[in-house]
């Protein structure tokens, strides 16, 4: 494959383009795996980075932090022709070209072997939201959570790493409480295991309130902001709650109290700098009991390279549900 297609963001004369180019095996940066790219996924940083231009280290820049497929070329003698692989996070669609394209090419540090019970496609399904949902949930069971101990809130549940964790956590045992403010996905939550649905403005703090009655054994917070906010305050005594997003803003105003009165714990989860070793033993994992169990269900969305930005653009504006995997 000499010529192959690929998403393109540039800036010329401080105007961004985005664009489908052919690009040539000279256009890819230096690495040492070269990879066939059989799927990518779409996520709400993918959009940061393609319709909003942040977190852009240089132009020009294909943008995709997640892909999945098969070694054409490598260097290392970790990988060789024909590997499936999966490579998230670190600098890729963000400092180094991505996944929305055919081919890429990486280092190989930033490469995972495709765990045995994952298929290219269901890797995926369940990329860095996917990831993100997972590391969260393992996080949690460190800190004792447990089924018996009560419910478990996912807020921004219809989005990828809420939706992910809502299926994780009904598998497991956990009674499921989806908070959303889309008010016709009802269905779909339960579908994925969630116990109960409530809305997304009762999870908000609107009084600067740092202690209330105690409702969660933990939460998974994609949000951020006045939702964190409101979870904080409403944990059971040594419960905690994993956050991974800022849609609902950077902000966070509380107290000591619930920490101190309460011991609750405010668990950061982060997947881009995740060290490689442990990595591994979360995608092994999500190969196994940690597997979703609707990776090609109705949380899925198929789409083209063509179709990409216009996802793109809507996943910015809350419009995109579940899981969409752009196949290349």
């Amino acid at each position: 494959m000499n010529t192959f297609q690929a998403l393109v963001l540039d800036k010329v004369n401080d105007q961004t383009k985005l664009e489908i180019k052919q690009l040539s095996m000279e256009d890819l940066p230096k690495g040492d795996v070269t990879i066939r790219v059989a799927y990518s996924s779409v996520n709400f940083k993918d959009g940061i980075v393609a319709i909003q231009n942040q977190l852009v280290e240089s132009y020009p820049l294909v943008p995709g932090i997640d892909l999945a497929g098969t070694v054409i070329d490598s260097t290392d003698d970790r990988f060789k022709k024909g590997d499936e692989v999966i490579v998230t996070s670190y600098r890729l669609g963000t400092g180094h070209f991505g996944g929305f394209s055919e081919v890429a090419r990486v280092p190989a540090e930033w490469v995972v072997p495709l765990p045995k019970g994952l298929t290219l496609k269901e890797s995926m399904v369940i990329g860095t939201a996917g990831f993100t949902a997972a590391l969260s949930v393992i996080r949690l069971e460190d800190n004792e959570l447990e089924p018996s101990k009560g419910p478990v809130l996912v807020a921004g549940a219809t989005g990828g790493v809420g939706s992910i964790a809502v299926n994780i956590l009904a598998k497991r045992g956990y009674d499921v409480v989806a908070s959303t403010g889309k008010s016709n996905e009802e269905a779909y939550l339960k579908g994925l295991g969630a116990k109960e649905i409530i809305h997304r403005n009762e999870i908000i703090d609107t009084d600067q309130t740092s202690i209330r009655g105690k409702r969660w054994a933990g939460a998974i917070d994609p949000v951020g902001g006045k939702t964190l906010q409101y979870i904080l305050s409403t944990l059971k005594y040594g419960g905690s709650v994993a956050t991974s997003g800022l849609t609902g803003g950077v902000d966070v105003s509380t107290t000591v109290i619930p920490f101190i009165s309460r011991s609750v714990n405010w668990l950061g989860i982060d997947s881009v700098q995740y060290p490689m070793k442990n990595r591994i033993k979360v995608w092994n994992r999500l190969a196994d009991d940690l597997k979703p169990t609707k990776l090609n269900d109705e949380m899925v969305n198929e789409i083209s390279l063509q179709e990409l930005p216009g996802v793109l653009a809507d996943i910015i504006e809350g419009k995109v549900r579940g899981r969409t995997i752009v196949k290349l």
